[in-house]
């Protein structure tokens, strides 16, 4: 049966406990947060509410949190599916109210009591049960969300002998099908599994930073994609996560492990002590290792103690190794190199591979388990076991894994479909080219997986599309298009755009986006069901793609948008014709009801606005009635492949090209007028207007009276005619050529 949460109660209204709550109401359930009193919890919930990124996936979802003080407790007890603790992390307040729970629910069965679990970052979960009834004792567990709860990916689950192994399976299912949370199980060590190996490898490579003499600026550029972990690195991570939280969990290893040979590793440096000390906490205080002044960003010298300008690594190893696209064969470079940041690298990664050797028994029950312990909550691409197995591969010497299954595959997810082996089974069976390969997936879908850089569309993707509807519809019951990296796709390649436009190749810019607009009507009117799955960001070409298919399975962690305008262009790839009919389809028989759809709809994609969540997606429009969410990354494909079997078994039917009601002239002179008065009142500029009326009249329909229906050849035209005007205009291609550039928008 699917985990289902009605009524949740979070005890701790701070930092972690009020975005608890509002992940629980994002995922549907109602949720009490309670605090010292109720004037504390509703600031705790405010304070929340206004965090960037937002905790919540629309701001709606606060209205399923109620919030109350402590004396509220038993009520809520006895009202509540899952209680969850989150106060201050110390041991005896925690205890203190835990023994008021057990009170409040004695008159209770044992197979009666609520889930309830502790959000302890270290804390041995066995001490906060010490006394407790065996009713408690058998509904009691460890829930280790990462921060921010929202966004961090995984949730250590700590039982005790005692623990009630249905409920630990519950928790489980519950965290990944409904919160889309990597859940592992660790055992009641300090600091768990994540933090215990995370926190001595920042440690150790702050340590050999000094030793070696290396800048918090080089470290990071070794220790973050070079290696296959995150941009934030080392020093940035330690800013973002809070220098003195950070402290507190390494103050709490060095305290709690008296009989672990790296203990010293958790001492904490004294550079960063001081900072500490100083109040430079990282980007909660707006300095840490880094500073920002003005519109650059200093490094914290650790020799001077002074802010400095960054500097670039300077290593030929790390040059060398750059071009080797494979992780584990990249570190195995660098590691074998000779200069300064290959012999950082090689203690760095020597030391952490040594130790999870060493703790990995004594956390975790599984090298999969730790393994995706680091991946899920620190971010690496390869955990430590994994890491090991690459440097063994290429000749290099890294210790044995001390588990039996570290030698097997890693085992699919429940839920998950396993595309290693799909890819393997469709190698030269199905076509596949740089950007993108079909599989098989089961129950006779095909699936489409994009896998290019970014997944910029180009030639090579919209091949792959149209050879994909032309095998599904001969051979399969639906398509899949979808992807295993972070983000669907970010649009069409402008650079190639740009060249094209630079050199004056008018008609072979006619020529693709004809042949964009085409592929994108093969999607729409193919005769089996074509489901796309829009996960991260979704952009420009990358939405029109979704708009095409018959239905979409969004991740919860879906940013979409037509953004086309940002660079000042239009959508053009069936997108502004796609949006022209769902305004149409949206409104009613009445007049101002069209006007109001279209108006939405234009504004929000001459802002060139992006979805903050999937949620969001549906209040804009760019997910529509019938699409479906999914909150775990590994089921996506799984789930979007049973809803193309769904709607095949459903006796699905392609949609029939019909004629489509526009709002004319009307729309074009409402825009007119609105363009007018923001350029007036310098809310945008001459050619924000000129790429919105363009947009507007596109559409609108063109030059017709209200209520007119035209064709869609007639929209797919005035869309291509009106998106290689502005891709002619000088001040589109400067806006191209700053966003290529610096990743952001021009406002010129």
């Amino acid at each position: 049966m699917i985990p289902r949460l009605r009524e949740a109660t979070v005890l701790g209204a701070g930092t972690m406990g009020a975005q608890i709550a509002c992940l629980l109401a994002g995922a549907g359930a109602r949720v009490r947060l309670l605090d010292l009193d109720a004037e504390v919890a509703a600031a705790g919930l405010e304070r929340a509410r206004g965090l960037r990124p937002s905790p919540l996936y629309r701001a709606a979802d606060a209205e399923r949190i109620a919030t109350g003080g402590l004396d509220a407790l038993p009520d809520a007890a006895r009202g509540s599916d899952w209680l969850i603790e989150a106060v201050i992390e110390r041991l005896e307040p925690k205890r203190e109210l835990f023994g008021r729970l057990d009170e409040a629910l004695a008159d209770r069965a044992a197979a009666d009591w609520p889930l309830v679990s502790t959000n302890t970052s270290g804390i041995p979960v066995a001490a906060l049960a010490e006394g407790r009834s065996d009713a408690f004792r058998a509904a009691f567990l460890g829930t280790h969300f990462f921060n921010p709860p929202r966004y961090a990916r995984l949730l250590e689950l700590i039982p005790l002998a005692t623990t009630d192994p249905a409920r630990v399976a519950w928790v489980e299912d519950y965290g990944s099908r409904l919160l889309g949370k990597g859940t592992v199980i660790a055992k009641d060590r300090p600091a768990f599994i994540a933090n215990r190996l995370g926190v001595h490898g920042l440690m150790t490579a702050l340590r050999l930073a000094e030793e070696l003499g290396l800048g918090v600026d080089e470290v990071d550029e070794l220790t973050g994609p070079l290696i296959g972990r995150p941009r934030s690195a080392t020093f940035r991570t330690l800013d973002l996560v809070g220098l003195d939280v950070a402290a507190h969990v390494a103050d709490n290893c060095h305290a709690d492990l008296p009989d672990d040979p790296d203990r010293e590793t958790f001492a904490v440096p004294a550079v960063m002590r001081r900072l500490i000390e100083d109040g430079a906490l990282g980007e909660k205080a707006g300095r840490g290792f880094y500073r920002r002044e003005g519109g650059e960003i200093l490094a914290h010298d650790l020799g001077t103690g002074e802010y400095r300008p960054r500097r670039r690594l300077e290593s030929a190893a790390v040059e060398m190794a750059r071009s080797e696209p494979d992780v584990g064969t990249r570190i195995a470079l660098l590691v074998a190199a000779e200069d300064r940041a290959a012999e950082f690298l090689r203690r760095l990664v020597g030391s952490g591979l040594e130790y999870a050797a060493r703790v990995g028994p004594e956390v975790a029950d599984s090298a999969a388990s730790v393994d995706r312990a680091m991946r899920w909550g620190f971010g690496w691409e390869l955990g430590p076991y994994r890491t090991a197995a690459a440097l063994r591969a290429a000749g290099r010497e890294a210790p044995e894994v001390p588990f039996p299954d570290a030698a097997e595959p890693e085992p699919p997810r429940p839920g998950s479909v396993d595309l290693p082996a799909l890819r393997a089974a469709a190698e030269g069976s199905l076509p596949r080219n740089a950007a993108a390969s079909l599989v098989e997936l089961p129950d006779g879908i095909l699936g489409l997986e994009l896998h290019a850089k970014l997944n910029l569309i180009g030639e090579d993707t919209l091949a792959m599309l149209e050879r994909g509807v032309e095998l599904a519809e001969r051979r399969y019951d639906g398509l899949v298009i979808a992807t295993a990296a972070a983000d669907l796709s970010a649009g069409a390649n402008l650079a190639l755009m740009l060249m094209e436009a630079e050199e004056g190749e008018w008609d072979e810019l006619g020529r693709i986006v004809r042949r964009f607009q085409s592929v994108m009507r093969s999607l729409r009117y193919a005769a089996v069901p074509v489901v796309a799955a829009p996960r991260g960001r979704v952009l420009g070409g990358g939405a029109e793609i979704c708009l095409a298919a018959d239905r979409r399975q969004a991740l919860a962690e879906t940013y979409i948008g037509l953004v086309e305008a940002g660079v000042g262009l239009i959508p053009a790839g069936a997108g502004t014709t796609a949006l022209a009919r769902m305004a149409a389809e949206r409104a009613t028989d009445l007049p101002n009801d069209h006007f109001s759809t279209y108006r939405a709809a234009l504004e929000s994609t001459a802002m060139a606005k992006v979805s903050t969540s999937a949620a969001e997606a549906f209040d804009i429009g760019l997910l529509r009635p019938g699409d479906l969410v999914t909150a775990d990354p590994d089921r996506q494909w799984a789930d979007a492949a049973r809803l193309a079997r769904t709607l095949a078994e459903a006796g699905y039917r392609p949609p029939a090209e019909t004629p489509i009601p526009v709002i004319g002239r009307r729309g074009i002179a409402a825009a007119d007028t609105l363009t007018y008065n923001q350029v007036a009142g310098h809310q945008m500029s001459e050619h924000d207007r000129r790429v919105t009326m363009e947009l507007a009249r596109v559409m609108a329909g063109g030059d017709v009276a209200e209520g007119t229906p035209v064709s869609e050849a007639h929209l797919l035209d005035l869309e291509r005619e009106a998106f290689l005007r502005l891709l002619g205009h000088p001040l589109t291609r400067d806006r191209i050529r700053h966003t290529l550039k610096t990743g952001r928008p021009l406002r010129n």
